[in-house]
């Protein structure tokens, strides 16, 4: 599908679903990997994720759009917008929007590193895990002020 054909189908949602025409600009991203979609509030544009569109099909992408539009009808009346607000709740439930759009499969995205150090305070014996290196000098122990001592863990343990 192409930004163009997103575009239509933002459109035809807007008018079918709120009655309000959608009048900014809708596009795909191949960028977002945890998110379905995002609003702009200075633009008012919409990017939704194509990934979605893959692996989960029109109807779940069309929630993830009704979502979005949520964002943008309430935003552009004064009302309120974010996912905290009632609302949006209360839009969002209206329309049959999606709260969260469904997980994706692991893209290739960050490798997870395992745990490689253990700061131990010197005071209470307070450790915390860490996967890079820490430089003890300039940070203390969040429980007493302690001073902090760096240990290297033999095997990696899993995160």
């Amino acid at each position: 599908m192409s930004n163009d054909e997103l575009q239509g189908w933002v459109e035809k949602v807007s008018l079918d679903s709120f009655g309000v025409p959608f009048r900014h600009r809708a596009t795909f991203n191949k960028r977002l990997s945890s998110t379905g979609g995002r609003y702009f509030t200075k633009s008012h544009d919409i990017e939704i994720n194509p990934h979605q569109l893959e692996e989960n099909g029109r109807e779940e992408v069309e929630k993830i759009i009704k979502h979005e539009l949520c964002h943008y009808h309430l935003h552009l009346a004064g009302r309120g917008y974010k996912h905290r607000d009632q609302d949006f709740k209360q839009l969002l439930q209206h329309v049959g929007g999606s709260r969260f759009c469904s997980s994706l499969p692991n893209r290739g995205g960050r490798k997870v590193l395992p745990y490689r150090y253990v700061l131990i305070c010197r005071d209470c014996g307070m450790k915390y895990m860490r996967k890079r290196k820490v430089d003890t000098r300039r940070f203390r122990c969040g429980k007493c002020r302690g001073k902090l001592e760096q240990q290297t863990l033999d095997s990696p343990n899993k995160s």
